[in-house]
């Protein structure tokens, strides 16, 4: 974990929070994620002159199909923080790509190692709490050492690297 190359992202939304707050506007919760998730992944990809893929792990036929249409409606209108320029010179394609678990591909074993640990940082984080699993622990050490996001001005991971959503 330490010593590949890759960088995190972690964005965990609270949907009772979201739900709450948007009575009216209702964004998918998955697909909000998914939104910011990309503008910071295009965001580092363009700050790093590069372009990148986006694999997701597949969840069902009807889950796969609104989250294909939602990935295609980002990468060809962009967002209201990130124009569609960004995604269309990063995104190395205009559709998303979807492995199921059986694949075994290792960068979704990889995340799959990644995200429970960072999910449950954040949520202790915004409840003030101490997170107390030991190997989780041992992977947000790295994270935050080694791996996450970082603001370009002053180095912070939270909202580069880690974002809360409501």
């Amino acid at each position: 974990m330490e010593e590949s190359k890759y960088r995190v992202f972690t964005v965990v939304i609270d949907k009772r929070e979201h739900r709450a707050k948007y009575a009216v506007w209702q964004f998918q919760p998955y697909h909000y994620c998914l939104t910011v998730m990309l503008e910071r992944y295009v965001r580092w990809l363009d700050r790093i002159s590069s372009k990148g893929d986006v694999l997701a792990e597949s969840r069902g036929k009807k889950e796969n199909k609104q989250l294909s249409k939602a990935y295609r409606r980002i990468y060809e209108r962009g967002t209201s923080h990130v124009p569609d320029r960004f995604f269309k010179a990063r995104l190395t394609s205009a559709e998303i790509k979807l492995k199921s678990k059986a694949d075994n591909i290792a960068g979704l074993q990889l995340a799959d190692l990644i995200a429970s640990p960072s999910c449950r940082e954040l949520i202790c984080r915004q409840a003030n709490q101490q997170m107390t699993a030991d190997f989780g622990s041992k992977v947000v050490e790295i994270l935050y050492r080694r791996k996450y996001l970082r603001s370009i001005y002053d180095a912070k991971v939270p909202g580069w690297g880690t974002k809360w959503l409501p």
